[in-house]
């Protein structure tokens, strides 16, 4: 029989069951009052007080259902009258596994069935080894415990000393008297984390999104943390580790600019708290959504989108970017400070029922933010964009370059190494605007690329059909509105010198 197949008919009676157990969120738990704060880097801080009967003097506590991900080094205790001499945390897991490795140079019982008759035969063995494989000495044979179709059962004398059926942290205190009291700890843990996630409902007609917030919890730390007060906190305390992380890159495909409102929401530090509204049982290897959001009536608009790399000459058109905007201002509706997670967006079909339209996510958003998030490609409206007229103008000028100071009789004086000509490019693009709607649409036409991208010392505009918004150094937009069922072209004229 293979060595998973034996370990996985292993039986150890009451003591695996109990194991079991412990996965359950309704199974019987030492743990004592608990809070749990969590954070978003994987981080979680654990805070649990018990009634412990302390004995006077030095004594052994044991803490069992700690999270099996502990970080044993940032451990805290704190009791009455006690001090803490000496920690240990055992991890080593009652598992059919450990228990065949910790029976090596032991003497087992192999009880085997005969599928025929159902009669049992059992026979002790010695476990040798489980390198590869479960090798035990039976009398005067060896044998290799090998999946030949005959159920096989393992049955151990006992459970190893150092095997625990759930981790357990010990600690070893002195007391100046003896009695029952408080006991509490305080430790952080890996695998406790929380996202946040966005339903928003969008209603074009009213121009307006119901939006819900909603917490998912993730548990893989190995326990179930049972009836917690648990608060989140929005943001990534340092971890003291000196690996650099780099940060997350907000996706080009929102738009977000930053508020200045102050969040009704209690801070700590630098971070917004999100305390759960009740007590909850986070159970091991689950995840689980609270909602912490329920906001309805909020301003949105629906913005039809392109952004052009400089002399981009397409064969065919594109579809343009359909997105929502809206705000997270107090005066807009939203009113709050928004945790980093994913949007998901949805409309009512003619029948009334919500179809989803679309996702994108956000990062840690101050409230007072105008965000326009990425919804898909609309199906309907196209722009094309295309080099019409490209010419190099003669050179206008010569200019001085290669210059350098120097220092005589103690002035400092710019020489000039050479001189060079400055060319002129007139470069006339062409926008051309399709839209197989119903009804006239907006678009906002980015033309990217006019100072980066061209490396040029200079550029203007010296025409254009529709008068632009200069964004930036490096972009120009422009709003334009194309009819129903119909087409529009654009042209623009630029002047660049080098």
């Amino acid at each position: 029989m293979r060595y998973s197949t034996i370990l996985a008919a292993t039986a150890f009676g009451a003591l695996a069951t109990a194991a079991l157990a412990q996965d359950t969120p309704d199974a019987p738990s030492a743990q004592g009052d608990l809070a749990v704060t969590i954070y978003n880097n994987d981080q979680a801080l654990v805070q649990d007080v018990r009634q412990l009967d302390i004995a006077k003097g030095r004594s052994r506590i044991e803490f069992p259902d700690v999270s099996a991900r502990i970080r044993p080094e940032t451990l805290s205790f704190a009791a009455d009258g006690a001090g803490i001499i000496e920690q240990n945390f055992d991890f080593d897991l009652l598992t059919p596994g450990k228990l065949m490795e910790k029976a090596i140079g032991q003497t087992i019982t192999l009880i085997r069935t005969n599928p025929a008759t159902g009669a049992e035969t059992r026979e002790r063995a010695k476990v040798l080894s489980t390198a590869g494989g479960v090798v035990v000495q039976i009398g005067n044979r060896i044998e290799v415990l090998r999946d030949d179709g005959l159920p096989v059962r393992a049955v151990f004398d006992r459970v190893p000393p150092n095997l625990r059926a759930r981790p357990t942290l010990s600690v070893t205190m002195d007391s100046n008297r003896g009695g029952r009291r408080p006991a509490s700890i305080r430790y952080l843990t890996g695998g406790l984390g929380w996202s946040a996630d966005y339903v928003a409902l969008y209603d074009e007609g009213k121009g307006t999104i119901d939006m819900q917030g909603w917490v998912t919890l993730t548990n893989q730390t190995g326990t179930t943390f049972h009836n917690a007060d648990t608060v989140l906190v929005a943001g990534s305390p340092g971890s003291g580790q000196s690996n650099y992380r780099p940060r997350p890159v907000r996706p080009a495909t929102t738009r977000m600019s930053p508020g200045t409102e102050t969040a009704s929401r209690e801070q700590l530090g630098d971070f917004y708290l999100y305390p759960l509204s009740a007590r909850t049982t986070i159970a091991n290897a689950q995840t689980k959504q609270v909602s912490f959001l329920d906001v309805q009536g909020v301003a949105a608009r629906k913005i039809y989108a392109r952004t052009i790399g400089w002399l981009s000459n397409e064969e065919s058109a594109v579809n343009v970017d359909s997105a929502i905007a809206f705000s997270s201002s107090r005066d807009q509706g939203l009113g709050d400070a928004l945790p980093a997670g994913t949007v998901r967006f949805y409309q009512r079909d003619r029948q009334g029922t919500p179809q989803f339209i679309g996702e994108n996510t956000i990062g840690h958003t101050p409230m007072g933010s105008d965000l326009t998030l990425k919804t898909g490609d609309a199906f309907d409206v196209l722009v094309q964009a295309e080099v019409e007229k490209r010419e190099k103008i003669p050179a206008a000028e010569w200019e001085k370059s290669s210059r350098y100071r120097v220092i005589k009789d103690g002035q400092t004086v710019t020489e000039i190494e050479s001189q060079r000509a400055i060319d002129f490019w007139r470069t006339t693009m062409r926008y051309t605007f399709t839209n197989a709607k119903s009804m006239p649409v907006d678009v906002d036409l980015t033309q990217s690329g006019l100072d980066r991208g061209l490396w040029s010392r200079d550029y203007r505009v010296v025409n254009e059909d529709v008068a632009g918004e200069q964004v930036n150094a490096d972009r120009r937009t422009y709003h334009v509105t194309v009819p129903a069922n119909g087409k529009r072209v654009v042209r623009v004229t630029y002047e660049a010198r080098y």
